[in-house]
């Protein structure tokens, strides 16, 4: 089953010894068709309504306050709020979120290379290096290490749950989750 969450942040368990935790919001959802255990789901996401949403909602007769719409495995069989009894017998999560972007990154930042030396006239500082070969093959090779994009791309990581709050929907998830606070993705029951 597939719920839409909202990272709140990081925190710890008051255990000995100590384990970092990520806090997960699950967001109030309607389920508006179901087809196969696929269901199209409203959910609210923060971000003004356009005209084709509008449309949508009045198709399935949705208040303003849900305005954006995706499809989920749901645990529903019909149409009404988003079931979350799985997530009570839950072990493991499968989250979804798409990372920090960083924009255009050079070599040492991206890649974690070493740069050249800082001292006695060098020029070279952070910068790739040689990247090509000899006269053969006279091209440089596909996947090779350089600037460029950095970020910003859909990340997925197994957690296991350390709790789940019911009555406030809050799942705490031991490890990390990719993106910033505040930040909207899925999670997946894996287990």
């Amino acid at each position: 089953m597939e719920y839409i969450v909202e990272k709140i942040g990081m925190s710890r368990t008051i255990t000995v010894p100590s384990h970092p935790v990520t806090l997960l919001r699950v967001l109030d959802a309607k389920v508006c068709e179901v087809n196969d255990g696929i269901a199209i789901v409203s959910y609210n996401s923060g971000k003004k309504m356009n005209k084709a949403i509008e449309g949508q909602q009045k198709k399935y007769s949705l208040s303003s306050e849900f305005n954006r719409f995706v499809t989920l495995e749901v645990a529903n069989t019909e149409a009404g709020d988003v079931d979350l009894t799985p997530l009570a017998e839950a072990k493991v999560l499968k989250s979804t979120f798409t990372t920090k972007g960083r924009g255009f990154s050079g070599v040492v930042k991206r890649w974690n290379f070493s740069g050249g030396p800082a001292s006695h006239g060098h020029r070279m500082g952070r910068r790739t290096g040689s990247i090509g070969n000899a006269e053969w093959p006279g091209r440089v090779m596909k996947g090779k290490k350089m600037p460029g994009q950095y970020g910003n791309t859909q990340n997925s990581v197994k957690n296991e749950i350390v709790s789940y709050d019911g009555e406030n929907k809050i799942i705490a998830v031991l490890g990390s989750v990719s993106g910033p606070n505040g930040a909207l993705g899925r999670v997946k029951v894996a287990k």
